[in-house]
């Protein structure tokens, strides 16, 4: 939650830290609101980016309920903040089902399934007082993840299961479009998410005339979602969660501009090499993540890139150090003093942000506030 022991500045801050503009924020989360209601769709946002009662808010545009998590955790959190309508985003397995049970007793809590292991599960285990499960089947339109597969005689026969068992609710189908993040450009994007969605609709229409009722149809990704084909129109629901604060992969993917990107890592200078080859700053992977990497040679900037400073590569990182080279050959000291604040877009922001047990808001320099996510599983 908001507290009022923080520096003025981003300038005074230790570094490093996990920095949030909120203005992009919420410019971020309307737009998100705003294609919904003009898609007719409703938003479950998803809140594994960012795990804070704040910027949930600001994603369900202020109400609290209707959102998706990925971790129990997670799910007892906002339960605890008074948030309803939560959906658990992971298969459930028999081991967390006690756990689902304290929450479906005091919320409408929604589960995830792929297996017949989960629904004999479920099946065995009534929530009580005459509540059935509320459960929504996994589908893999491409991904090759979690999901029964989107034209497979599993998936009917999955969702037949649910549908016929007195201690289950069949709510629908959810796919996760995790593949586009495959694609580049906003054409990719929607011709990949034109597929998804016309293989979640096939499936849909495969159980009505299997006598299956399925409310729900949702699917979603941070890019789907932004660049929505015309058939999203047809479905029900959408569940990003990565727009809120977008990231580097983001950009590079053409699916928002770096002055879109909500977050940032601040990190000071700490060191010059004797050889005049690189600096250090006092961010290693325990602040920033190793995601991006492995195909940091594809990418423009290496796997993060540094705000207004496109010569700086991250060339290597040990757990609380950064080297950093300049593309150009030696670094200008003169230009990176010790001392001096960088800041960094990190390639997922996502992972980044778990790196951090709170997060300083922004306004320009001026910090106004610090948001305490959830941690564990």
């Amino acid at each position: 939650m908001m507290s009022q022991d923080y520096p003025p500045t981003i300038a005074e801050l230790t570094t490093p830290c996990f920095l949030v503009d909120i203005l992009r924020a919420k410019l971020n989360a309307s737009r998100m609101l705003e294609r919904c209601e003009n898609l007719g769709v409703q938003l479950r946002p998803h809140m594994k980016t960012h795990k804070t009662v704040e910027l949930a808010l600001l994603q369900t545009g202020g109400n609290k309920s209707r959102i998706v998590v990925s971790t129990l955790k997670e799910a007892e959190f906002y339960a605890t903040n008074g948030f309803d309508d939560i959906l658990y985003g992971c298969p459930i397995t028999a081991h967390h089902i006690p756990r689902c049970t304290k929450l479906a007793v005091s919320r409408q809590l929604h589960l995830l399934y792929d297996s017949h292991e989960a629904i004999s599960a479920l099946h065995n285990s009534p929530v009580g007082d005459g509540r059935a499960w509320s459960v929504f089947l996994a589908v893999d339109t491409g991904n090759d993840r979690e999901g029964a597969l989107w034209n497979s005689d599993e998936a009917v026969q999955l969702a037949k299961e649910a549908a016929e068992s007195e201690h289950i609710s069949f709510q629908g189908i959810y796919s996760h479009d995790g593949h586009s993040y495959r694609c580049r450009g906003v054409d990719e994007v929607k011709k990949l998410a034109e597929e998804t969605a016309n293989k979640m609709l096939f499936l849909k229409n495969r159980l009505l005339k299997e006598g299956i009722d399925c409310v729900t149809t949702g699917v979603g990704s941070t890019p789907s979602c932004i660049n929505p084909p015309d058939v999203f129109s047809s479905l029900s629901v959408f569940h990003p969660g990565n727009y809120i604060f977008f990231d580097y992969n983001q950009q590079f993917m053409q699916v928002c501009g770096f002055e879109e990107i909500a977050c940032r890592v601040a990190t000071r200078v700490i060191s010059h090499s004797a050889t005049g080859d690189h600096l250090l700053v006092d961010c290693g992977f325990l602040g920033l993540s190793h995601d991006g990497i492995a195909i940091q040679q594809q990418l423009p900037y290496g796997f993060c890139a540094f705000q207004d400073q496109p010569n700086l590569r991250m060339v290597r990182m040990t757990q609380e150090l950064g080297k950093v080279e300049d593309v150009n050959g030696k670094v200008d000291f003169e230009k990176y003093p010790i001392g001096k604040i960088l800041y960094i877009y990190p390639w997922h922001s996502c992972a980044t942000a778990a790196m951090y047990s709170e997060y300083f808001v922004h306004e320009g320099d001026a910090v106004v506030g610090v948001y305490k996510p959830t941690r564990g599983w």
